[in-house]
């Protein structure tokens, strides 16, 4: 038997599972969990570590979380949702409208952040509720006996979620740095990566600044051996850049030529043609966008894609990413 499924009417062309909220528990300071089984009480599609969702909210927002749970079969989901400060609508409302009983349509698994399996030794980074998809990893590499360690970075030791489970696994070497411990000092990144032997992988997700600490630390490693999921742009990704320039889409599919002005994305540029693509978090973040490039070069722009499906210019994230001469072709 399979979770119950619904065609979706919304953004996205994929088919929603229908869930039910089966609880909701206070993870730490502004962070709730979610628990969320099949409305008919079946098994859950399979996911890896590293896996997110994407959540169909009542209020019409679409929102990508990550599955903070691991096991081999999927009896439920669960999230973790950090209140954002300053929120879009999202955060707030889970946090406000959302309790147990509450039903929800959500997307089947993807997966941007995989856990490579025959590492020799995982070194896992992750600041705030970026500890979510991170859970995942730390529960597979328990389960299957795999070596690793932890630095986990918080403001405060009352906002690290899920901190008195990570301290109950084995095989593990755990920190945790409070800012607020440490006279506002950030954790020393550069030491962290200097230590990391051949073999070991490096993954991380958190705020823009933990992110780039990282990236720069390991910029002599492999890239196949650091791994990065963002949840936030940096303002130097922005997806308007001076300079850019209007350019002709030609979908293959439909035959159509849509000109993409130099401040639309060209997923802006399809809707105002009414012509519908996937979606979700229109940041060049989740992945939904992804799309098959069959001519021309990609100007990327996302967070997603690795550095080798980068060069290959084979697909790209159309909520962000743009052609870098006047004119690209999609199997739209």
């Amino acid at each position: 038997m399979t979770a119950s499924i619904v065609n979706s009417v919304g953004s996205t062309r994929h088919e929603l599972l229908l869930v039910t909220v089966a609880g909701v528990r206070h993870a730490a300071c502004d962070v709730v969990e979610l628990e969320l089984i099949s409305e008919t009480g079946d098994e859950l599609p399979h996911f890896e570590p590293g896996a997110h969702i994407d959540v169909h909210l009542p209020n019409g927002l679409v929102r990508q979380y990550s599955l903070s749970n691991y096991g081999k079969f999927s009896g439920a989901y669960r999230i973790g949702v950090a209140r954002a400060e300053i929120s879009r609508g999202g955060s707030s409302h889970i946090h406000t409208e959302i309790q147990a009983g509450s039903r929800l349509l959500i997307g089947a698994p993807r997966n941007n952040f995989p856990l490579v399996p025959d590492a020799s030794r995982y070194l896992f980074v992750a600041g705030g509720i970026g500890i979510t998809p991170i859970m995942s990893m730390i529960r597979w590499c328990d389960l299957n006996k795999k070596p690793w360690r932890l630095l986990y970075c918080v403001r405060s030791r009352s906002r690290a979620a899920f901190w008195s489970e990570i301290s109950k696994l084995s095989f593990s070497e755990l920190t945790l740095h409070c800012d607020e411990e440490c006279g506002g000092d950030r954790a020393d990144i550069k030491s962290l990566i200097a230590s990391v032997k051949a073999g070991e992988h490096i993954y991380c997700c958190g705020p823009a600044g933990l992110m780039r600490a990282v990236e720069n630390a390991a910029r002599s490693f492999p890239a196949d051996a650091v791994h990065f999921e963002w949840f936030s742009r940096a303002e130097e990704d922005a997806q308007s850049k001076p300079g850019d320039q209007q350019f002709d889409v030609v979908l293959r599919q439909s035959g159509k030529t849509i000109s993409v002005s130099a401040e639309k994305t060209i997923l802006e540029a399809l809707e105002d043609a009414d012509v519908m693509a996937p979606f979700g978090c229109r940041e060049g973040l989740c992945g939904s966008c992804v799309t098959t490039v069959c001519g021309g070069e990609p100007d990327h722009r996302d967070q997603v894609l690795t550095e080798a499906e980068r060069k290959s210019g084979k697909v790209m994230m159309i909520c962000v990413s743009r052609a870098k001469g006047d004119r690209i072709e999609l199997d739209l």
